[in-house]
């Protein structure tokens, strides 16, 4: 089982390394392009309301929407419903990102996936939510 473990450790991080390459040469960096994929869908929405659909921490997603405010991807603007709530906007550079992120990853998950069936890769995806589903669960003690 170790094994498993260990392959899986060793896909995530060189996946990682060559996501990270892909997204930097469109001025994203490695996770950036997770907020963005989620504002392309839905702009506009608050850093919890964020994080929830990442199922991420908020003080994560304020954290990379302070760095993609510097980078020029978003803005933060004030609600206009409610003056203390925050609410993340895509500016034109990241609306422009849109596609050109999304065929690196396409070009990316083409590459990764390149050497297995169609079958193998419905299995692996089924196999990895099964475990992200039971990551997310407590273990029995």
């Amino acid at each position: 089982m170790t094994d498993v473990i260990r392959l899986l450790t060793r896909a995530q991080k060189l996946l990682r390394a060559a996501a990270d390459e892909a997204m930097s040469a469109h001025g994203v960096r490695i996770g950036q392009n997770l907020v963005l994929e989620v504002l392309w869908e839905r702009d506009g929405l608050s850093p919890g309301e964020l994080a929830a659909r990442l199922q991420v921490a908020t003080p994560t997603v304020v954290n990379t929407a302070t760095r993609m405010v510097k980078d020029g991807l978003i803005d933060r603007r004030p609600d206009p419903g409610d003056r203390r709530l925050v609410r993340l906007y895509l500016t034109e550079k990241g609306r422009s990102a849109q596609a050109p992120i999304e065929e690196a990853r396409a070009r990316l998950a083409a590459h990764a996936l390149a050497t297995l069936t169609a079958e193998e890769r419905e299995t692996l995806a089924t196999a990895l939510q099964k475990i992200v589903d039971q990551m997310q669960s407590p273990p029995a003690r």
